[in-house]
């Protein structure tokens, strides 16, 4: 071990977890609660002190996926970051980003089985031969090492922090043209990856505000001296994203020098758009609320999977047959040298480089090729440089980390090491469906008795209620589309026991839900449902097994565990909509945690 902690004066504290996931950023927090909900002991370890990641209060980038924003709909990723989204709506509905951690906080630290250790920085890793035995990390705030002995280890730091610790095998910068037969590839490969950006949260606080400008920031006498002009500098709400360096240096080593040069950007820009262009009258009421010193970074280490997704892989829309996330963002390949891009190289700082939208992401980029028990998700997963700009974005990186979580508590339940459940792969999938995943041209799989039944409308067909797709698809809704009052209802030929009702319901899957801060705040959808109830059939009529009053989920379980002819469910309310969908009514869904 490089750290002697037996040594050191400080307190030292063990744990022992079947998952350790290092790194509390999204797709972390999404591997620790989907491991944690189906059964695994779990630690979380993250070095921040506030959980989400680049998502965080501490940098505040949106959450972008494969809806592209809405721009392609229906494509939204459902899961937990579409039950962690959707709380913040709820209790968040004025748009303030310090509230996000809180919801963040309290679905991590209230969670089964699962222990966090915020402040704690990943600094050590004991291994034997090609397994991980422990990692050890340092609590600042009370001066204590945590050694967490595992069955499995998850890394979800973005910059790959078990990589040099454990030996794994991984990769940094571009591939050349030529290994994977990449159109979109440099020539040679090099080094260079893409940047980091520091920057602002501005509100409009109706009134005059006045901006000094810094004598250290940087001082900018024309919108010429921007990424394609003035008409791309009217950010008044965020930074502009093009406010980016790093990627023809290192992006681990750098970061602090590279923050200070963030920084100078930043502040010289905002005070150029309020006293010095084109846009100052529209900024005149403007001021700062939130600077940002924590860097968010694109790219740095990346692992070496069983498999490596690569642009071809993205262009023939990722069908495998061990799909268990997905993708749709563009392949979004900032140039290295950032905001320098045009003044050094003539070059955009991005090309959007076109990707279906949705894609699969297959289970073996989840795992490490040489640390049997090593897995990992987010922007450091097994991808090429060109696959990884598509991947590399928030909503991808929950999708494939609840794919890890689960994968991980299924290879603990089965006794196996992360490429054994490579022989559940068909389970895999049914469970993170059930979960409310989404992933590309897989159904979710329904009981007989479910199957069998009679199902009946109010009005309409019934039918996709139970068609295994829990969304629209292309043309086709797959929902039942619901009033307040009316009525699904399964009948059977003699009485059966219904355990549990999954009702997978509308949540706008056609607009966006993120936010970026006060200004572009929202609601809850007024399509969901806020109130409905479901009934038993008894010999005394319908009688209420449940009911929910306040409802801000998009997939509800309703527990029954009662025998009965008929059971139904009947919206009573939506939040203000005329109509809902409903994309499933099932009964005793399977690959339930219990069922």
């Amino acid at each position: 071990m490089q750290v002697d902690v037996s040594r050191s004066p400080f307190r030292r504290i063990e744990h022992e977890a079947d998952l350790c996931v290092v790194g509390g950023g999204m797709a972390g927090i999404c591997a620790a609660l989907a491991a944690s909900r189906r059964g695994a002991k779990v630690v979380l370890m993250h070095e921040r002190p506030v959980f989400g990641g680049n998502a965080s209060s501490e940098i505040g980038v949106r959450i972008c996926g494969a809806d592209r924003n809405a721009a392609i709909p229906h494509m939204r990723e459902t899961g937990i970051l579409e039950e962690l989204r959707l709380a913040n709506l709820y209790r968040n509905p004025h748009g303030n980003i310090f509230l996000w951690d809180l919801v963040l906080f309290e679905a991590v630290r209230f969670a089964p089985d699962l222990v966090s250790l915020l402040n704690c920085s990943c600094v050590d890793a004991e291994t034997d031969g090609a397994r991980i035995v422990s990692v050890t990390g340092w609590q600042q705030t009370t001066q204590t090492w945590h050694t967490v002995k595992a069955k499995i280890f998850a890394d979800c730091s973005g910059d790959s922090i078990l990589a040099p610790l454990t030996g794994a095998a991984h990769r940094m910068g571009r591939e050349s043209r030529d290994e994977f037969g990449e159109s979109i590839a440099p020539e040679k490969a090099d080094g260079k990856t893409m940047g980091m950006s520091c920057g602002w949260f501005g509100r409009d606080t109706g009134e005059p505000r006045e901006f000094k400008p810094l004598p250290w920031a940087q001082q900018f006498s024309s919108c010429d001296d921007f990424p394609w002009g003035a008409q791309n500098h009217k950010y008044l709400v965020y930074t502009p994203w093009w406010n980016e360096l790093g990627g023809e240096g290192h992006s681990i080593h750098d970061t602090e020098e590279l923050r200070d040069e963030l920084l100078k950007n930043s502040l010289g820009l905002w005070a150029h758009i309020k006293n010095d262009c084109v846009h100052s009258e529209a900024a005149r009421n403007w001021d700062l609320y939130k600077v940002q010193f924590l860097p968010g970074k694109r790219e740095s280490r990346r692992y070496e999977g069983a498999h490596i997704l690569t642009q071809n892989d993205i262009e023939a829309e990722g069908r495998f047959h061990d799909t268990v996330a997905y993708g749709g963002w563009t392949m979004d390949d900032h140039h290295p040298a950032g905001f320098e891009s045009f003044a050094k190289y003539g070059k955009p700082p991005t090309v959007h480089h076109p990707a279906p939208s949705p894609y699969g992401i297959p289970y073996r980029c989840l795992y490490s090729r040489n640390i049997e028990n090593l897995m990992f998700a987010g922007r450091n997963a097994s991808c090429s440089h060109a696959a990884m700009s598509s991947t590399r974005v928030i909503g991808t990186a929950c999708s494939m980390g609840q794919a890890l979580g689960t994968a991980a508590a299924l290879a603990v339940d089965r006794g196996c090491d992360p490429a054994g459940v490579n022989a559940y792969i068909g389970e895999l999938q049914q469970m993170l469906l059930v979960d409310d995943a989404y992933l590309p041209r897989v159904r979710q799989e329904i009981s007989e008795q479910c199957a069998r039944a009679r199902l009946e409308a109010s009005h309409g067909n019934p039918e996709p209620a139970r068609d295994g797709v829990n969304r629209q698809a292309g043309d086709d809704t797959h929902c039942w589309l619901a009033h307040p009052g009316d009525t699904l209802t399964y009948r059977f030929d003699t009485p059966a026991r219904v355990a549990e009702v999954m009702l997978v319901l509308d949540t706008a899957m056609e607009t966006s839900i993120t936010f970026e801060g006060p200004e572009l705040a929202k609601p809850l959808p007024d399509v969901m449902p806020k109130r409905f109830r479901v009934e038993i059939e008894t010999a005394d009529g319908w009688e209420t097994a449940g009911r929910v009053d306040d409802n801000h989920n998009r997939a509800v379980f309703v527990p029954v565990h009662r025998e009965t002819a008929a059971v139904r469910f009947v919206l009573e309310e939506t939040r203000g909509g005329g109509e809902s969908r409903v994309y499933a009514f099932v009964l005793n869904p399977l690959h339930r945690r219990g069922n």
